[in-house]
């Protein structure tokens, strides 16, 4: 299996009781994670394997089943935090996988486990000391390689044959949930699932957008359901959404924890959203999914379609709408997309232009590409 012309790899002596994986992001890069994780389980299935991530972004992988226990640092964490942290995995790993080049990933794995193997930002003097930490390591490469490859390559450092399939989390009381929160039939009637906020502003649509689609899907006969978090500034975001949309959506956000909303997306007829952890999610399930792109490299980030098992990224950095398996990813036709950057104005807060210039039509024309 090809990898990276960049890369040095490490064989195992023996199997690895336990593996450390270091994975201190967000929610989307944390479920982006879970195909390594599922590789070093069937290369290795009497391991036990712990994932070290931020406290509040665990929950993306509740019930895992290859995943034993998950220990969380503060997000930002502070030097006082650190003792409490190297107590925990203070040489209790044979392995250590960091998806991350930064320095604290390397350290932590570096204090986990005598064996470790990881990403390296780059070949330069300044990082020469995590090539050394690490017995295997793969370059990072930001923009050309989809993360979901980027993380396996890390298996090929290890030898290991790659398993490509993301892992939603699940956990009983999801369906409980649902009948709870869901006027309706949910097992048998048609809905859409709408996620209109993301983190960042910068990566927002319009509402004006959302309007035309949330009608659009109505006249099809479909239920309208938001999902979102809990956050003031999204569920007023959300409320402003609901006056301008129909008056019969039904607005979830803040209600359902992610194994419950992998199990509302499971059971839709579609989901619409933009680049946020809630679109990766709905690929996951298998949902058709129309992913909203604007400034972020769809190269790098699109959501991993279900079933897919390819070695090159499966969507290009630019193109008005590609459709591959259950994902329909739309974009603008702006020369400056992807660029990379957090909105016109360089900030997380900002706008977009190839997000406030994308059409409604656009989008259900990718809708109806999905043969929804």
């Amino acid at each position: 299996m090809p990898i990276h012309s960049n890369f040095k790899a490490y064989k195992c002596p023996g199997p690895p009781a336990k593996i450390l994986l270091i994975s201190t992001r967000q929610f989307g890069d944390l479920l982006l994670t879970t195909p390594l994780v599922r590789s070093l389980k069937y290369a290795y299935p009497q391991a036990i394997i712990d994932v070290l991530a931020f406290q509040g972004k665990e929950f993306i992988l509740d019930d895992n089943p290859d995943i034993n226990q998950i220990l969380t640092i503060p997000e930002p964490i502070t030097y006082r935090d650190h003792p409490h942290l190297f107590k925990q995995i203070w040489r209790k790993y044979q392995l250590a996988v960091t998806t991350l080049p930064g320095d604290r990933p390397t350290f932590y794995a570096w204090i986990a486990a005598p064996r470790r193997v990881g990403l390296v930002p780059s070949l330069t003097a300044k990082s020469i000391w995590k090539r050394w930490v690490l017995q295997g390591w793969v370059l990072l490469d930001d923009e050309h390689t989809a993360t979901v490859i980027q993380n396996l390559r890390l298996a090929d450092v290890l030898g290991i044959p790659r398993c490509y399939e993301v892992v939603p989390p699940e956990k009983p009381g999801s369906e409980e949930q649902l009948d709870q929160y869901l006027p309706f039939s949910w097992r048998t009637q048609a809905y859409a699932a709408l996620h209109l906020s993301p983190m960042w502003p910068y990566k927002r649509w319009t509402l004006t957008g959302w309007t035309q689609v949330s009608q659009y899907l109505q006249q099809q006969g479909m239920k309208l359901v938001l999902t979102g978090g809990s956050g003031d500034s999204e569920q007023q975001y959300l409320q402003q959404a609901q006056q301008q949309m129909p008056a019969e959506v039904i607005n979830l956000a803040g209600k359902l924890d992610f194994a419950a909303i992998s199990l509302l997306l499971k059971h839709a007829k579609v989901y619409v959203g933009p680049d946020t952890a809630v679109t990766h999610l709905a690929a996951a399930v298998g949902v058709p999914t129309v992913a909203i792109f604007g400034p972020t490299n769809p190269l790098k980030w699109a959501p991993w379609p279900k079933k897919y098992a390819g070695n090159r990224a499966p969507f290009k950095k630019t193109g008005s709408l590609q459709v591959l398996k259950n994902i329909a990813l739309v974009q603008d036709e702006e020369d400056c997309i992807p660029c990379h950057q957090e909105g016109c104005e360089r900030h997380r807060n900002s706008h977009s232009l190839c997000l406030q210039n994308l059409d409604a039509a656009r989008v259900i024309t990718a809708i109806e590409a999905l043969g929804v």
